[in-house]
């Protein structure tokens, strides 16, 4: 593969996903993420009962050296069906040379968070470096998120300290890759 003027990586028409062909080369360790993904999983806290959720995952970029990321979630009932919206979260990924990552997510309730972290093949592993809150905002301290593609699912886990309580487990999923990832003209 050659690269274009600009430095992206220029991909045959025939590649394995239309989504890596403008994919900035800094992307490259985190292009597998690109596209639409859907699955459930288990969250639970101290605060609150164990309960199934169902969640979309959208990776997505513009050329630029970074992703978008925009994520939603929902109560699942005992069938599977959604039965009202959880949380949501949006924001950048960005790689920094010798496979690090940095990763800025904003949540709606007043909770802006900065990860930092590293990627090693398709595992990635981030931590919390700065969580910002509203005067509004649950009492959140930190965060730990484990990314990775095992089988052809994005699997994850998400350990938080937040209401008081130390750094323990929250969330986890299964994702399927629903849709790659098509730029906007």
């Amino acid at each position: 593969m050659g690269r274009e003027a600009d430095g992206r990586v220029a991909r045959p028409e025939h590649a394995l996903s239309s989504c890596l062909m403008d994919v900035h080369p800094d992307l490259e360790p985190i292009a597998f993420l690109l596209g639409r993904w859907e699955g459930a999983g288990v969250v639970g806290y101290p605060t609150m009962e164990s309960a199934n959720f169902g969640q979309e995952v959208v990776f997505g970029h513009n050329g630029k050296p970074f992703l978008t990321y925009q994520s939603r979630t929902w109560l699942l009932d005992g069938e599977g069906n959604k039965v009202r919206p959880l949380a949501t979260e949006s924001g950048f990924w960005r790689i920094q040379p010798e496979r690090r990552i940095e990763v800025c997510l904003a949540h709606p309730t007043g909770i802006v968070e900065i990860y930092l972290g590293e990627v090693v093949f398709h595992k990635i592993e981030l931590r919390t470096d700065v969580v910002a809150r509203t005067d509004t905002a649950k009492d959140y301290a930190a965060g730990h998120r484990l990314y990775g593609l095992v089988n052809g699912s994005l699997m994850y886990a998400y350990d938080m300290a937040a209401m008081g309580h130390p750094l323990q487990s929250h969330t986890s999923a299964e994702l399927k890759k629903v849709a790659e990832f098509t730029p906007d003209e």
